[in-house]
Formats: structure tokens, sequence, C-alpha cells
């Protein structure tokens, strides 16, 4: 069985490199990798410079499993957006060990004199999270850039966002003689020319606040309102606990109103994608106000009737239905049809809409039915009395395949 060393090599000087992962590179007669990396540690072995999956393997195939070992350099720490992660399972009939390396954070943040235990950390480099989101959440945000989302460009987006005034440390070259970090307000460094393939750490003191609170189920006050309708704020609560979205979640919002849900799931899924459906035009307008007002940066609105633009978008992991213009069954099937394993909240208010609901999945035995009525009330003054005035009763309606015997 052919021995492969998977070795993070550090922020890339060699003066950096662990002990043992300098000793794995001297033991290993075939180095591959980024072609700076083989270039500085190849020296007196077969060098092949390449990242590619099926490149690695087909080179782990063809080495003799008696004398060679492989050496996979990958920059950094091999835990940390590592290039191991994607190898991880790959090459099959191999003995695979990895060897930590200091990441671009432990390095960038020791030449800060900084602490980054409590930092949000991100990367802008070939994915999109939501850098301002994270900005408006977190004191302390380290970011990894690279591509079109170079440092002036993502700071050209946080002072679109009015964030111009925050700190932001930019590291380029790390570890290397040209070596350079430049600090300034995001305004500055949006002016700035830097390498595209850099590091941030953003600094923003007035993080949090009632726009940004962890918990879900905001207060209606905080949302821009109109006459399109909007999901008050503890059937919210109450229907995100259902749906359950995790972090990194591809989120339907169906009907989606004022966007009051959107922004919550948004916010729930800063590492995911919310997607708003809806086809009003008045709606349309809120939803975009709101979303700005949050700065949802990963809420995409879709005009439209949703069973027809479903198709147009990645697969959900989670859908809430707020509306469906009475086009519950097809709406249903349109969803199952792109994931059959999604799971589904419905908000129902007319009887026949939840009979509607019911009755289909009285035909998928598959899925576990779980329904909620809940009926709230608010206090309203007269003169020295409050009295509670009700509000429409809601059914909350909770769909997920069945687990597997």
């Amino acid at each position: 069985m052919l021995k492969v060393n998977v070795i993070g090599i550090g922020p890339g000087n060699p003066d950096l490199l662990t002990g043992e992962a300098r000793q794995a590179i001297t033991e290993s007669t075939i180095l591959a990798g980024d072609k700076r990396m083989v270039g500085q540690f190849g020296s007196g072995k077969k060098v092949c410079p390449t990242i590619k999956l099926a490149e690695l393997a087909e080179l782990a195939a063809n080495a003799d499993a008696e004398k060679d070992v492989l050496g996979i350099l990958v920059s950094g720490d091999v835990g940390f957006f590592s290039l191991a992660k994607t190898i991880a399972g790959k090459l099959p009939q191999c003995e695979v060990k990895r060897y930590c390396g200091i990441s671009s954070l432990v390095y960038f943040a020791s030449r800060l004199q900084l602490s980054w235990d409590d930092a949000k950390i991100i990367s802008m480099h070939g994915r999109q999270q939501n850098l301002v989101s994270a900005v408006l959440q977190y004191k302390k945000v380290f970011s990894l850039t690279g591509g079109e989302n170079s440092p002036q460009v993502l700071c050209r987006q946080l002072c679109e966002q009015g964030l111009g005034e925050v700190t932001v440390h930019v590291g380029s070259n790390l570890s290397y003689p040209e070596e350079e970090i430049v600090t300034g307000t995001a305004e500055e460094i949006a002016e700035g020319n830097f390498p595209s393939l850099s590091v941030m750490m953003i600094l923003n003191e007035k993080a949090g606040g009632p726009l940004r609170q962890g918990v879900h189920g905001l207060d209606d006050s905080l949302f821009l309102r109109g006459k399109a309708p909007m999901t008050k704020q503890e059937i919210r609560a109450v229907s995100i606990s259902k749906l359950q979205p995790r972090p990194d979640d591809i989120i339907y919002d169906i009907g989606a109103g004022t966007g009051s849900c959107s922004v919550e799931l948004a916010l729930q899924a800063p590492l995911g994608k919310l997607y708003a459906f809806e086809m009003k035009e008045d709606a349309l307008e809120l939803l975009r106000l709101n979303k700005e007002r949050f700065h949802c940066d990963n809420m995409e609105i879709v005009a439209g009737e949703a069973s027809e633009e479903i198709e147009k978008t990645p697969a959900p992991d989670c859908v809430f239905i707020g509306g469906s213009s009475g086009n519950m069954a097809k709406m249903l099937d349109s969803l199952y049809a792109r994931n059959p394993e999604c799971r589904i909240v419905i908000n129902v208010i007319a009887l026949e809409t939840l009979c509607t609901v019911v009755d289909y999945y009285k035909e998928k035995p598959d899925y576990e039915l779980d329904v909620v009525n809940i009926a709230s009330a608010y206090n309203k003054k007269l003169g020295r009395y409050n009295l509670m005035m009700a509000q429409n009763p809601i059914y909350i309606i909770t769909a997920q395949k069945k687990a597997q015997a």
C-alpha cells in the first residue's frame, strides 16, 4: 500500500515548517502540489506540479508502493480551507497521513499581535459567503480573499453597506521577504491595489445591535411594512424553530411577502443562501428594502410563480411556505422533485388549505406530518385598561422524510 503524506507547509517560508512536516518532505520520493511549493522543496525528488485530484490519483496509482512515498504539499494548515479536504477518501488503497502546518490565520494574527479565538472565520476565495453580514454581526472577522474577491473589491462592498469606517488589516505575501501588511479603514483600503490572494482581519467595534441579534424572532417594528402581509414575530419564531435551518443550508421562502421570514432565515444561514419567491410587485419592493435594511447579501429575490421558478434555482435543504396562491399540491411536487429529503414548514390560516396539505401527505406515506395550531393575542390600551386583541389562529405544519429503519 502506497504511503501518502499530505503536508501543510504553512504560509510558505521554509523556516515556518513544523519538524514533522520537514521530516515528511524528506522521506517523500515524489512531491506534488502547486508549482511554487514543489519548486521550494522538490530538490532531488520527482516533482509533479499539480493540485488536480484526477492527476494526483493517477500519480498515486502509478507509483511503486515498495519504493515510493508520495508527498502532497498544501498551503497553510491541512484543516483550514485546504486541498486536504478535497483529497480525503479519494486516493484508494493508499495509507494517507496528514501533517499540520501554520495557517494564514494563526500567522497573520501573530503579526498583528491579536488573538484569533474570538474571530469569525470566512473565506471569499472561490466562495460566496456573506462578508457584510459577518462584519455587521461580529467585532472581529478574518477572511481569505482570492479571484474576483480582492481586498479592495470586498472593501468597496463594505463601503456600499455603510461600513466604510471599520478597521481593515490586509496581509499579502505572508512570510515571504516581500510580505506587506497594510492597515486602514475600509474606505481607504477600497482605494488601494492589493494582490487578489491576500487575507484580511476586519475590526468593527459597533458590531451587533437590534438588527443583528443572535436569536430568531426579531421585533416586528424593525421591518419596513406596507400593505403586503407579514408573518408576525411569535409565528416566525415557532416556524423557524420547526424548520431548523443550518448555517450552510439552501433555503426557500415561498410567498415571501414583506420578507420578515426571508430576512430571519438568511440571518440563520450566513454560509448558505436564501431564495425569496414572490409574485406581487408591492411585496417585491418591500422585499428589496428589507434585504438592504438587514444587509442580507445571501438573500436572492425571485420574482414570479414559485412552482415555475424553482427549477432555475439550486435544490433546497429546507423550505418555508407562507403562501401558495392556491397551487399547494403543484408547489410541493415541484419541491420534492428537486430534493425529496428537504424539510418543509407551511403556515396556513384557511381550513381549506389545511385540508389540502393533510390530504396531500396522506398519499405520501414516507413523510411524517406535524401540525401545531397557535392562537395569539396582543394587548391594546383602552384608558387605564389593557384589552387583548385576538389574531387569526395559524396552523404551522412540518413535513419531513421518515428516518430509515
